[in-house]
Formats: C-alpha cells, sequence, structure tokens
C-alpha cells in the first residue's frame, strides 16, 4: 500500500461527525486491521493529550496510538494537573502535549504547574496560536517544541520521539 500525502479521518463526537484532515503518513493500525492483522507491540512512552476540544484528542490518540504510545487525557490544565498530582493512573507519563486557549486553567498556567511540579517531563505546546513572541517566550521557559493546528504528522511523531528521547537520557 503506497503512502498518501493526507487523508481523512471521520471522528464521531455525539451526533456530529467531524472530518479531519492528517498530513502524512497513512495508520499502520488501520492498514493492518484492513487485512485481518492486529499487533500490540511495547509501547514507546505514556503521552498527556491536554486539549478542550474532544475531537483533538480523539485524534492525537489514533495517531500516536498508531505509532505505539500510550494515552492519557484531558480537557483542560486543571484536569491534566489533578490527573498528574492522583498518581492513579496505569501509564506512566513521559510528555504532555497541550493546547493553550482552554477554560479552568489554560495551557500556561498548566505549564507552569507542570514545570515546577513535574520537571523532568517534556511539554509539547500544540496550538492554533501562530505568535512568534508567546513561542519564544514558552521555548524560554522550557517548552520541548511549540506545533501549530493542524499539526502534521510527520512533524509531530518527530517531535514526539525528540522530546521523550531527551528525556530518557536526561533521566538515565
Amino acid at each position: 500500500m503506497k503512502p498518501q500525502a493526507a487523508s481523512n479521518l471521520e471522528i464521531q463526537e455525539g451526533e456530529a461527525i467531524n472530518q479531519v484532515e492528517v498530513l502524512g503518513l497513512p495508520s499502520r493500525r488501520l492498514m493492518n486491521q484492513s487485512v485481518g492483522m492486529v499487533s500490540r507491540k511495547k509501547s514507546l512512552g505514556g503521552i498527556l493529550v491536554v486539549d478542550d476540544e474532544s475531537a483533538n484528542r480523539k485524534l492525537l490518540r489514533l495517531i500516536l496510538e498508531d505509532a505505539g504510545y500510550d494515552i492519557l487525557e484531558a480537557e483542560d490544565g486543571q484536569e491534566a494537573i489533578n490527573v498528574l498530582s492522583s498518581g492513579e493512573t496505569s501509564i506512566a507519563v513521559d510528555l504532555i502535549i497541550t493546547d493553550l486557549n482552554m477554560p479552568k486553567v489554560d495551557g500556561f498556567e498548566a505549564i507552569a504547574s507542570f514545570q515546577k511540579e513535574y520537571p523532568s517531563i517534556p511539554v509539547i505546546v500544540l496550538t492554533g496560536i501562530g505568535d512568534r513572541e508567546v513561542e519564544i517566550s514558552l521555548r524560554r521557559q522550557g517548552v520541548s517544541d511549540y506545533l501549530l493546528k493542524p499539526v502534521d504528522v510527520r512533524a509531530l511523531i518527530a517531535s514526539v520521539t525528540d522530546a521523550i528521547a531527551q528525556r530518557q537520557l536526561s533521566c538515565a
């Protein structure tokens, strides 16, 4: 099967169906399922995805699980902080991917909390805010990467792989 430049995923959310264009490689999991082969390989790490848009969380879950990662979800910064502080997850969090504009506790506040309480966990920002000054400020605060929506799948996977590898090197 030949890779496609872009494909569409339909994500059902209640009665509405959101169509999302995914740039990058086709899903190996979906390709394997289409020929009757479903395999579960060892996880490459745990990722906490923080976004108030459930369609965005579902899309990231599909992409990242297909790439071999375990995923936890939070719909805002407060829920993400609660997930991390409870310690009651079966998945160890190796990376956090967060949006910036969210209700309750936004990404800016959440990032500050993550970096204070969990400085060894890298943070990638995935946002629609294309503001260079915001990006520079967050990178100076220690954010691993700053990606814009809609995200290119290859760029996302490369960023995730790099951030987790850097964490593993610093914790070794």
